[in-house]
């Protein structure tokens, strides 16, 4: 098990040095546990100033949708639920951060949910 949490945080360390969140182009960021998924849109810095500033400017979770519905179905509103409460704060487009997971199963619908819900990545 400590193999599998080390590898996950050196793909995600890796990750994290290539992406920024903006102003301009926030990070998507995905959690995801054995039951529930998380997603946040973070800007990490002030663009005029350089500093690390870590806003949160929305987020979504499962923990908020109450149908009885498969993971990879929840994952998909939670992913629509991102991009509509992201569009309200003023977002457009995002970087997507799959934080060391791998771009398959929930974290892939989560992201399809967020460009069907207009996000541009």
């Amino acid at each position: 098990m400590a193999q599998k949490l080390e590898r996950r945080a050196r793909i995600k360390a890796h990750i994290r040095n290539k992406i920024t969140g903006t102003a301009e182009r926030p990070r998507l960021t995905v959690f995801r546990s054995n039951a529930q998924i998380y997603a946040q849109v973070i800007i990490d810095e002030d663009k005029l100033t350089g500093k690390k500033i870590g806003k949160t400017v929305a987020s979504a979770s499962s923990l908020k949708i109450s149908e009885k519905a498969t993971k990879k179905e929840i994952a998909e509103k939670v992913g629509e639920a991102i991009a509509s409460a992201a569009k309200a704060a003023g977002v457009e487009e995002v970087v997507f951060d799959r934080n060391g997971y791998l771009y398959h199963g929930r974290v892939k619908e989560l992201a399809e949910g967020a460009r069907k819900g207009g996000l541009k990545f």
